[in-house]
């Protein structure tokens, strides 16, 4: 999964030179964001909690009726995987932010997949017959926040994700975590004449 990762992201960089052979209008459309941050997830298995670290890319082009729609890729990592679950994931999807001077506020959703690594001995699944180390899962996740300008090129980061696991070892089959994410966004490019 990471190898397929780390390929597409360098496809994606691969590919930004090849939208610099069109006008300097269309260049300046173009929106590159990096952004990272420290995470707190509530695993939503037996009050769980994890500390992380999230990373990712948002890429777009142009204002669209007030909006900007953007693709998305991130994936969190836990540091501190807690007592219970440590969370995984890798995803990807569209994001669209809706700009108000220095405040970003946007919505997302996004799928990919995820990694559950039960601590300790492993948990069992309800009937108590099967004891799991770790199990892998498509993983959806709504979710928004707000980048808020400190610079012309950096903003601060809160954002919040609402996900979807699937996992053998609850009676419904799945869990839902909650991720909070405060960190620091770099936007490449960013010039006086932005489409802001």
């Amino acid at each position: 999964m990471i190898r397929r990762a780390a390929f597409l992201l360098l496809l994606f960089f691969a590919t930004i030179p090849a939208f610099s052979q069109g006008s300097s209008t269309d260049l300046r459309a173009i929106q590159l964001y990096a952004f990272g941050g420290v995470t707190g997830v509530y695993t939503g298995l037996d009050q769980g909690k994890n500390l992380g670290i999230t990373a990712g890319v948002d890429l777009g082009y142009g204002m669209h009726y007030g909006l900007l729609p953007q693709i998305e890729v991130r994936g969190t990592f836990p540091m501190d995987k807690g007592q219970v679950v440590g969370e995984k994931s890798f995803m990807g999807g569209l994001r669209v932010e809706k700009p108000y001077g220095r405040y970003h506020p946007y919505g997302d959703f996004l799928f990919g997949r995820g990694q559950l690594s039960y601590q300790g001995p492993g948990f069992l699944n309800p009937d108590g017959t099967v004891l799991y180390q770790r199990t892998n899962s498509n993983v959806w996740s709504p979710g928004g926040g707000i980048d808020i300008d400190v610079t012309r090129s950096i903003a601060f980061k809160a954002d919040f994700q609402y996900q979807h696991f699937d996992t053998p070892v609850t009676v419904s089959g799945s869990i839902y975590s909650k991720a909070i994410t405060v960190g620091a966004v770099y936007r490449f490019g960013y010039r006086q004449n932005h489409p802001y």
